[in-house]
């Protein structure tokens, strides 16, 4: 696709044994994606993870140092930036304060020479409702009008993929959940493919058709969003997307349906289906939410693990539920998060309770306990000077 011309739909995004190393450490480790055209596609992770690196070689701000990236089938690995079917949205928005919002939209579609920018700038702005503003500057918009308004300028291009980088990281919690579904909206009207890194898994979660969870330079784990939460891979995966009590042990018996694994004595069980381990040591794990707080010892069943008795070491209110957290001899501090059906607390602190939970909400960890680091770093102090004075030669250049 030309420069000058518009996508009339999303395209797909293919990486393939992308590879990008810094002196000093490697950022992505052989990266193999593919991201089908007119997804919504979130890249989530902490900092560090190569989340942002990987929109940046997407979006043609770096180069790798391996590998090929395609859109919609075109490799565009060695294109500059402004050759690519791609537009970013940036956390700080990066609006002209001297110019109108009409301005703004406009901008990129005067410096391509496309026909009628004016109108076409009006209807990006009717998109994401904000046409009434078109005569305002930057300055006398709230946050996220102005983020809307980074939106509509990037969608007004029609860009065949639109990369969005942490876009509502500097709004409010109220703001940004009206964000997230205006954005999930925009992108089913428009039809674009859209990519977006955030490290907020609840944004990843609640926007995104598919989310890749990264760490160290790979993606541990990728599907549909809830498909990660209720059955995650590994222990950083489980982690990362809320939280999970995970327990390790030996598998001490085995059948068609569940694996009993044997933790500091107590016999947990969990379905075979769930379970990507089925011998020798694992880690198991079920949410917080899942468990059940009890006073008393319940009554033993066949289709309920049960851990206790414990102690309550700490009670936290938090509005819909409260965090339990619950030390249990041999197994360390079990956490539960009960809902709030009735006024104060089911357990204060140094009560004695039990916890069970429901065979088939547990799941078992594909990660080997005692894992290896997955590449050393590279801490040669001779190319960490040069990387230090290779930033620092650009940045006087472009000063």
């Amino acid at each position: 696709m030309a420069i000058s011309e518009f996508a009339e739909s999303g395209a797909d995004l293919e990486l393939v044994g992308i590879q990008k190393r810094f002196p000093g450490f490697t950022a992505i480790e052989n990266l193999d994606l593919v991201i089908p055209a007119g997804s919504f596609f979130a890249l989530l992770g902490p900092s560090g993870c190569g989340k942002t690196t990987t929109l940046r070689l997407v979006a043609g701000l770096e180069d790798p140092t391996a590998g090929q990236i395609l859109i919609g089938g075109r490799d565009v690995t060695g294109q500059k930036p402004f050759k690519r079917p791609v537009n970013t949205v940036f956390q700080s928005y990066a609006l002209f304060p001297h110019m109108t919002v009409l301005e703004n939209v406009a901008f990129g579609l005067r410096r391509r020479k496309i026909a009628d920018p004016v109108a076409k700038a009006h209807e990006a702005l009717r998109l994401v409702e904000l046409d009434h503003l078109a005569t305002r500057k930057p300055i006398q918009l709230s946050g996220g009008q102005q983020q809307r308004v980074a939106l509509a300028r990037a969608l007004v291009n029609r860009p065949a993929l639109l990369l969005l980088d942490e876009p509502l990281g500097a709004l409010d919690l109220k703001l940004r959940r009206q964000m997230q579904l205006e954005l999930k909206t925009i992108q089913v009207e428009v039809g674009l493919t859209f990519l977006h890194v955030t490290h907020d898994q609840e944004e990843a979660m609640t926007m995104a058709d598919t989310v890749a969870v990264m760490n160290k330079g790979r993606i541990e784990q990728m599907g549909a969003p809830q498909q990660l939460y209720e059955l995650p891979k590994t222990a950083f995966v489980a982690n990362f997307l809320g939280q999970s009590n995970l327990f390790t042990g030996t598998v001490v018996a085995n059948t068609s349906t569940a694996i009993a694994v044997d933790v500091a004595g107590h016999r947990i069980l969990v379905p075979t289906q769930r379970s990507h381990r089925h011998a020798g040591d694992v880690t198991i794990g079920v949410r917080p939410e899942k468990l059940s707080l009890h006073l008393d010892a319940p009554a033993e069943r066949a289709d309920h693990n049960m851990l206790g008795p414990g102690r309550v070491i700490d009670v936290s209110f938090s509005g819909v539920s409260t965090q339990y957290l619950v030390a249990i001899p041999g197994l360390g501090n079990v956490i539960v998060f009960a809902q709030n059906m009735a006024f104060g607390p089911v357990a204060g602190e140094n009560a004695e309770v039990w916890v069970s939970w429901n065979i088939e909400h547990g799941f078992g960890l594909e990660d080997d306990p005692a894992t290896a680091p997955r590449f050393e770093p590279d801490a040669d102090t001779r190319s960490i000077a040069a990387h230090q004075r290779d930033a620092l030669q650009t940045e006087l250049e472009e000063a």
